[in-house]
């Protein structure tokens, strides 16, 4: 069975003195020592068998009691030396000061194929950095994470991943919607994967103490480790760094906005310094195009971390980070033209994913306004995202207005109301979208695979992953798999699951766990 090697992270950056697992303000350090809490009667219950393979392990090491052990947090693995990382974080908009990895422990990095993966506990038990929770997750939030993970990657989403989900046999009291009800839970946990689990916060923390020695440790550490490309040194190489991380974090907003998905919870502590998807709480996909959509309910009354709203938030976390790197570059000019370029880089990359997502190659004037009449078209009846867009993957530059408009009534929730002037709205934009692609210089069927890339058929749906979670509660992990397998190829068409191709349900409409989720999701 593969085992941890040496972690750079720990060997390189500096670690807490004091190893008593109390709930502190952690100074000068980048990370606390702290060992899982040992689980009552642990068992595992689903593995991503892509991801054991990118890390090493077999059939035969999934199969052994020792692979649950290791988990679950009861055993260590040859070489690890299990920690908490200290970071800080703008929560909604405000500093929070230290936060930490309250509920997360890092195992150390496995090596395959070249490959170093850093692989973390999620719910494995307190740190230093819990507050005052008690550093364990429950069974549906954990099945959320597991499941989004591995899904949000086969949609070509940069993210961190899962290798596996296990119950620990301990009961986790937790108030779902923090309304006074809380009740007792299946505890459970996530093992993580990534590169790098460092995020904007592991920096702003230092920055806040003007810890500028140990923020330059952690910025040639990043660099050495995760950025080998860039070859300055001193301030330059931090810029450099800066400008890498912006690329990223815009890319990965672009795929977000692409598939519809909606994170629910963009603190400057969630977001991750090599621009992936990290933390998986109250995430949603938009079902109902609606750009104002927030899938948290602590975001409920303000909106901050709307779908609508998630390019602004990202450049809003850059420019916190440009703020954290200021005392190691001591200019801030070369941060500022970055993150004033964001917002330009940000709109030309979404207007090419919208094309791509329209299946225009050609680049015309015109396109920009046919996209944000569709977005109204869009926004003018309860129309589900992910249908329309796939449905669109079939339009032939031969068909009428009204015939396209048939094609795509399986992604209107209420067709009565396609009537009158919203009826005349979608014929008007149809209309102009025929004629644009009748300039195009490709056939329907090159147009309909290229679509068939970039429009996913199936998604996870907040309904979808509540009903697994029904049934994993009740001790039935198949449909966990099922969704699983389901969610590997979401561009496939794969007929033998078209029950999965249809709108949300009315019974999810507000359903716990079907609509919007609080940060305990």
């Amino acid at each position: 069975m593969n085992t941890i090697v040496e972690d750079r992270f720990i060997a390189e950056l500096p670690a807490d003195p004091e190893t008593s697992n109390q709930r502190r303000q952690v100074m000068e350090a980048a990370f606390s020592y702290v060992a899982p809490k040992t689980p009552a009667h642990p068992q595992l219950i689903h593995v991503s068998d892509e991801m054991m393979a990118e890390l090493g392990f077999t059939d035969t090491d999934v199969r052994s009691e020792e692979f649950l052990q290791y988990m679950s947090g009861a055993k260590l693995m040859a070489g690890s030396q299990p920690y908490a990382m200290c970071y800080g974080g703008h929560q909604f908009g405000h500093w929070a000061g230290q936060l930490g990895d309250g509920r997360a422990i890092n195992l150390g990095a496995v090596l395959h194929d070249d490959q170093s993966w850093m692989l973390q506990l999620k719910g494995a038990g307190p740190t230093p950095y819990s507050r005052t929770a008690d550093g364990l997750a429950v069974l549906r939030s954990s099945v959320r994470e597991h499941l989004c993970s591995e899904a949000i990657y086969h949609l070509g989403v940069a993210t961190t991943r899962s290798l596996s989900l296990a119950l620990t046999g301990d009961q986790v009291l937790r108030d779902v919607l923090y309304d006074g009800n809380a009740a007792y839970e299946k505890g459970a946990i996530v093992c993580r994967v990534a590169p790098s689990f460092i995020r904007f916060g592991n920096f702003q923390i230092f920055a806040s103490r003007s810890d500028v020695k140990n923020l330059q440790l952690l910025a040639d550490h990043t660099i050495k480790s995760f950025y080998p490309e860039i070859k300055l040194t001193g301030p330059a190489a931090y810029v450099e760094l800066f400008r890498a991380v912006s690329d990223r974090t815009r890319q990965m907003i672009v795929d977000w906005q692409r598939v519809g998905f909606v994170h629910g919870v963009m603190n400057t502590d969630n977001m991750s310094i090599l621009g992936l998807t990290i933390d998986y709480g109250p995430y949603g996909w938009l079902e109902a195009y609606d750009p104002q959509w927030t899938p948290n309910t602590t975001d409920k009354e303000h909106r901050r971390y709307r779908y609508g709203n998630q390019p602004a938030i990202a450049q809003w976390n850059l420019f916190q980070l440009a703020n954290a790197l200021f005392p190691i570059v001591n200019d801030a000019k070369p941060l500022e033209e970055i993150l004033n370029q964001f917002q330009a880089r940000y709109l030309e990359d979404e207007l090419n994913m919208m094309r791509a997502k329209l299946g225009l190659v050609e680049v015309k004037e015109e396109d920009a306004p046919l996209v944000k009449k569709l977005e109204d078209a869009l926004h003018s009846s309860e129309t589900d995202m992910t249908i329309f867009y796939r449905q669109l993957c079939a339009v032939r530059a031969d068909h009428t207005s009204t015939e396209v408009l048939d094609l795509l009534a399986p992604a209107f929730y209420r067709p009565a109301e396609i009537a009158s002037v919203i009826k005349d709205s979608w014929i008007e934009w149809i209309q102009a979208y025929l004629d644009r692609l009748r300039a195009e210089n490709q056939s329907d069927e090159q147009r309909a695979v290229q679509m068939r890339r970039v429009n996913p058929k199936y998604v996870l749906r907040n309904y979808m992953a509540q009903l697994a979670i029904d049934e994993a509660d009740k001790g039935d992990y198949r449909l966990i798999d099922e969704l699983y397998q389901l969610l590997k190829r979401p561009y496939d068409e794969q007929v033998e699951s078209e029950k999965w191709y249809a709108l949300r349900p009315e019974w999810a409409r507000n359903k716990v766990g079907c609509s919007m989720l609080s940060c305990s999701s």
